[in-house]
């Protein structure tokens, strides 16, 4: 009888017993397979990370140890991760020092919370570019005792996303032509100073200003030379005023300032040296020089003054009375 030698992938039986070295052989071959599947996986994972526009990483909590960061972690930050690996004092000082009492805190909230995922903060990269981050960060909950406290997270560069939020926001709150703050935007920021002075007991003038015979620049001159007068007196009109007042373009030639902190006395040094600024300006059409002058109504926060409205309508009638009485003037209401 004729007895066939076992193949080395048959399964062992008590008639063909597996020799040790075919069984150290096979050992060897699923060993030498599996390793080939962790490379590539590995490989994977690394390609992976390589390709993602954005920062992992991990840190010992106790030690403060950088354990680990992504490849993108240079792209975005500009620095050295192995000076970060070293040292994770490299984190912090890469930080815009505004926003770095921010971004410590809100890191160390994890503890309590588990995770954070609403931290944005800005970065100064090694060539002195300002970026934006958005960083969530997670802890394990399931952590046994004794084991490491370890903190992950994902930081990823979202300055494109402010930048477009910040044109967005400019446009929806700026007047084009004269790069002021539109008629609604004014409105709205001018009624939160109204509150806040009412809630202080603090003074606030509302000054209205319009510019005399506009429509005759118009005619005469044209709409592009008007559209030049509009833009350089909302120059004056910014020039002017202090930092922390208000100022728009809420009509056709018509502006608005509202003076927070402003007494009735200083609130008219500062409409009259507005009304000098802009009559010393000057203009030329054509080789025709000509000048343009302003009539403006003030009118100064009063325990009668419940609105802003109110404060509004005053400064009204006396912007027109100011053009009865002859234009270029200042009428307190």
């Amino acid at each position: 009888m004729v007895h066939e030698k076992p193949y080395l992938s048959d399964p062992p039986t008590a008639e063909h017993p597996r020799p040790a070295a075919a069984a150290t052989l096979l050992a060897l071959v699923h060993a030498q397979g599996e390793v080939e599947r962790l490379s590539e996986r590995e490989q994977l994972l690394s390609s992976m990370l390589v390709s993602v526009n954005a920062v992992l990483w991990a840190i010992d909590w106790e030690t403060r140890r950088v354990l680990y960061v992504s490849p993108a972690y240079e792209r975005v930050f500009g620095r050295s991760a192995g000076l970060l690996l070293a040292d994770h004092r490299e984190w912090r000082n890469s930080i815009h020092p505004e926003d770095l009492d921010y971004a410590e805190h809100s890191l160390a909230r994890v503890l309590e919370q588990g995770a954070v995922e609403e931290r944005e903060y800005r970065i100064i990269t090694a060539d002195g570019q300002i970026r934006w981050l958005s960083d969530k960060c997670y802890i394990n909950q399931q952590i046994e005792p004794g084991e490491p406290l370890i903190v992950v997270g994902i930081a990823e560069d979202i300055t494109e996303k402010k930048q477009m939020a910040l044109e967005l926001h400019r446009l929806a709150t700026t007047d084009v032509l004269t790069q002021s703050s539109n008629r609604r935007h004014f409105f709205e920021c001018a009624n939160q100073a109204f509150d806040s002075a009412c809630a202080q007991g603090a003074p606030l003038a509302f000054l209205l200003l319009d510019i005399d015979d506009f429509k005759d620049v118009n005619d005469t001159y044209g709409h592009l030379e008007g559209d030049q007068v509009l833009r350089r007196i909302a120059e004056s009109g910014r020039g002017v005023l202090r930092r922390g007042d208000l100022f728009g373009r809420i009509g056709g030639e018509e502006f608005a300032a509202v003076l927070p902190g402003c007494a009735p006395e200083m609130a008219l040094q500062v409409a009259e040296r507005l009304g000098k600024e802009i009559q010393a300006l000057s203009f030329s059409y054509e080789g025709q020089a000509f000048k343009v002058t302003i009539s403006q109504g003030l009118a100064s926060l009063t325990e009668q003054d419940s609105t802003l409205d109110s404060l509004f309508a005053r400064a009204d009638a006396a912007m027109y009375e100011a053009k009865r009485l002859g234009k270029n003037r200042v009428i307190a209401g």
